[in-house]
């Protein structure tokens, strides 16, 4: 009886170890959620030196792994959360049990620029993501050149695994292109004249045109006239852009002059009639929504407004807009600007 007592008690007490080496709160975070990122598949006495500012006993993590048979965690962005067990724990790092990624881009104009940003959220390097980014026959496939692949990533938020691949990401950025580009938005282009690329395209020059969001449709309508009409777009922003793409990308172009407009360049529009063959900028969602939304009206000139900065003044024929394009010209050299 002795015996049976003492033995119960043995299985009893070690019941109440494993309980409690598994089930004990071992993790303790003070203030806002934790978390780590693993670029690879961890053993576990790495992982150890990653969790240990959060654990209480580093012995029991160790050993409770070990009784588990826990040999390392999957690559991932995982979540400590406060008085997190070890049993728990280990649980979430062996079926890789991770939370999204925010990932957050615009403003960037290359490709290589976007490859480099997108690295900086996801496991994967810029390289990885710039040889997915600019493989030519994906894009051809989709409708899309080498010119025009920028406008397939609609810069806003999106949410990805930490470990997910370039081809996987590349995939699902079309998927949310073909989401935009709707029935209802591809209908309103088509009205305008216009493809969705064309539509990015234009609104490209747009953005570049004001910083004042109000003024977006205003601009395109008068963009929109000039097609319409089979003008040259003659947009100073395509013009920088060419002359920039010539003689360096870091020049500075405060005013656009007789020598910048004789580059010859395809996204020169003082000198080819048309869109260019692809945007000068990255746009944002709302400035293609402002070419599809665009204001009605007769203007077909604009120049910068010198009394309100950052906005323009419109006019329906070329001599108002040479009246008005003097008073700033004048303007400029008050300043001394001259270049």
């Amino acid at each position: 009886m002795v015996i049976l007592i003492v033995f119960g008690f043995g299985i009893f007490s070690g019941l109440f170890l494993l309980n409690s080496l598994l089930y004990t709160p071992n993790v303790f975070i003070k203030d806002k959620p934790v978390y780590i990122l693993l670029d690879k598949r961890m053993p576990v006495d790495s992982l150890l030196q990653k969790l240990s500012p959060y654990l209480k006993n580093k012995n029991t993590f160790l050993l409770a792994a070990k009784i588990k048979r826990f040999s390392g965690a999957k690559p991932g962005k995982y979540e400590l959360k406060d008085r997190m067990n070890n049993n728990n724990l280990i649980n979430m790092l062996r079926i890789g049990k991770q939370v999204e990624v925010d990932v957050t881009f615009n403003n960037r104009n290359t490709i290589e620029d976007l490859a480099g940003a997108i690295s900086h959220y996801l496991a994967p390097d810029s390289i990885a993501f710039l040889k997915i980014m600019k493989d030519p026959d994906f894009y051809k496939k989709k409708g899309f050149t080498q010119e025009t692949a920028l406008l397939m990533y609609l810069p806003n938020t999106y949410r990805f695994y930490y470990h997910t691949s370039p081809e996987k990401f590349r995939e699902k950025m079309w998927k949310e292109y073909q989401n935009f580009w709707n029935e209802e938005r591809r209908d309103k282009a088509k009205k305008l004249g216009l493809s969705p690329i064309e539509v990015g395209i234009l609104a490209s020059i747009v953005q570049q045109e004001s910083t004042k969001k109000e003024e977006w449709p205003k601009i395109a309508g008068v963009y929109i006239n000039r097609l319409k009409k089979n003008w040259l777009l003659q947009a100073d922003p395509t013009v920088k852009y060419a002359y920039q793409q010539k003689y360096g990308k870091d020049l500075v172009i405060k005013r656009v002059l007789n020598k910048h407009k004789e580059v010859d360049s395809p996204y020169n529009t003082y000198m080819y009639k048309g869109l260019p063959p692809g945007p000068i900028c990255m746009p944002d969602i709302s400035t293609i929504e402002a070419v599809l939304h665009p204001d009605k009206h007769n203007y077909f000139y604009f120049v910068a407004d010198m009394k309100r900065p950052g906005y323009h003044l419109f006019s329906t024929n070329l001599r108002d807009h040479i009246n008005k394009a003097n008073s700033y010209h004048t303007s400029l050299n008050k300043m001394g600007i001259y270049k």
